[in-house]
């Protein structure tokens, strides 16, 4: 996650943003239907705003914001379902332990 902040996260859901992909395009904001994400106020090394989760207690993860972005900067996430994928990406152990 080197590029992506995982931004804070919300009672339903929460969004992970390409800072670095991310050009201010506005869309994100625009369509979002509760209106929980804003600007940030810093700037991306192309000199453009990027979207923030503003509101986190608003957020429903229902993935609009990433719907819209014609660049795939941003995306949402219910996090019953970022909790099962992380459930199902846990590596296995790649040295089976003695018994």
């Amino acid at each position: 996650m080197s590029d992506q902040e995982g931004v804070r996260k919300g009672k339903g859901g929460t969004v992970f943003v390409r800072v670095e992909v991310c050009k201010g395009c506005s869309f994100c904001i625009d369509f979002c239907p509760t209106h929980c994400i804003e600007f940030s106020h810093g700037y991306n090394k192309k000199g453009y705003h990027y979207p923030v989760l503003a509101r986190p207690e608003e957020c429903t993860g229902c993935d609009m914001c990433g719907h819209y972005c014609p660049d795939f900067a941003i995306y949402g996430i219910r996090l019953k379902d970022l909790e099962t994928r992380q459930q199902v990406a846990a590596p296995e152990p790649l040295i089976p332990s003695e018994k």
